[in-house]
């Protein structure tokens, strides 16, 4: 019988992959300590270590912005079709009598 895989969280990850950043552990140390494969460990640091460039970056907040925006004209336009609709149903109970 397998054993079910162990699912980590995003904090987990981070975690382990800033102490294989640090070096102050040998891999095989941290693989021990947290029961993860090398392999892993070495995928999260490198993971890590490219995006540590964007967290300090305006790239981000770009986004936000950018998302804040296009929902806020979604919802406007939402606005406008209900408002549309509304008023069409109003001119077609008319016609029907």
């Amino acid at each position: 019988m397998s054993d079910k895989r162990k699912k980590y969280t995003p904090a987990e990850k981070a975690k382990i992959a800033l102490e294989a950043i640090k070096g102050e552990l040998t891999l095989a140390q941290i693989t021990a300590k947290y029961g993860v494969h090398s392999t892993q460990v070495n995928t999260w640091k490198k993971q890590a270590l490219a995006h540590l460039p964007d967290v300090f970056s305006d790239k981000i907040k770009q986004e936000s912005t950018s998302y804040e925006t296009q929902l806020a004209e979604l919802y406007e336009q939402i606005g406008r079709l209900k408002v549309e609709n509304d008023f069409l149903k109003k001119k077609c109970d008319v016609f029907r009598g």
